[in-house]
């Protein structure tokens, strides 16, 4: 009889960490918002993050659309917000949703955040959009990235992003800019040589 209730005792303690660990396969909890953590009933990875978000701008003007990416493995979960300081406030609109995704409530906020739909793998080709507030403040973005339900990393950031001060600044915030920069200094050095030739 010992023996029985031992073993029931030991399996209903293996379904209860199961069960915690695979909790939420159809996105975070609205009570992971402020402090990104998934609730799967394990620790985030200590080791640093193989993910980085990457912008497509280090500028934001008001409305305009800024895009985000996952680089890195291939994901089955995802947690992402736009913040600012030392804020846990949700900041802005996430629009469109990619496949498997899906918005999540945070701060008051309907579309203040992007988390998972499902545990489908996404991956470098996801592509989320997010339309920036009215503020002055620099803003970033912020994610937990769950490669599995037991293997994920929390506060993953992106650069920090500060407020368009006019057109000019978004042409300076694509690597673009470097490529005209290295076709000046290429231009420069072709006249030199041929001024060089000439006088020869």
């Amino acid at each position: 009889m010992e023996a029985f209730l031992s073993a029931s005792l030991l399996l209903l303690m293996l379904l209860q960490g199961l069960s915690n660990v695979g909790a939420y396969p159809n996105g975070a909890p609205t009570g992971a918002c402020e402090d990104m953590t998934p609730r799967h009933g394990v620790p985030a990875q200590p080791s640093p993050s193989p993910y980085k978000l990457v912008t497509n701008s280090r500028v934001f003007q008001p409305g305009k659309a800024i895009t985000v990416t996952i680089s890195g493995p291939e994901y089955r979960g995802v947690l992402l917000e736009a913040r600012s300081g030392n804020s846990f406030f949700a900041l802005g609109t996430w629009k469109n949703p990619p496949p498997d995704t899906k918005f999540l409530q945070c701060t008051d906020n309907p579309y203040g955040a992007i988390t998972h739909a499902n545990t489908n793998v996404k991956g470098n080709t996801t592509v989320y959009s997010w339309t920036p507030p009215d503020i002055t403040t620099p803003v970033y973005f912020v994610a937990t990235v769950a490669q599995q339900r037991t293997v994920f990393w929390v506060n993953v950031r992106s650069n920090v992003m500060t407020r368009s001060k006019g057109k000019d600044d978004i042409s300076l915030a694509t690597d673009a800019s470097v490529g005209s920069a290295d076709g000046k200094h290429m231009f420069g050095l072709l006249t030199c040589l041929l001024i060089l030739l000439v006088l020869h």
